[in-house]
């Protein structure tokens, strides 16, 4: 699957989860996505969960945040 029909599977809808991104066609956050490996669970877990979640969607949500972290959002003010 190419880098761009990952980032399709990403949907920012203000009528939907309140214009959270989301996987496409549920209501399941890209962050619970992402906080859930930064747990340490894996894919599987993730998708044993969320049946509706296939791993092109985990794959979907990482490249979401890559995209997000290229644009410098967010940043630590030094010194803490």
């Amino acid at each position: 699957m190419t880098y761009e029909a990952l980032l399709n599977r990403v949907s920012v809808d203000p009528n939907v989860c309140g214009g959270k991104p989301c996987i496409r066609g549920t209501r399941i956050y890209i962050a619970v996505i992402l906080d859930g490996l930064a747990e340490g669970l894996t894919p599987e877990q993730i998708i044993d969960h969320y049946p509706q979640v296939t791993l092109d969607d985990i794959h979907a949500a990482l490249a979401y945040g890559a995209e997000l972290s290229r644009e410098n959002i967010w940043k630590v003010p030094v010194g803490q």
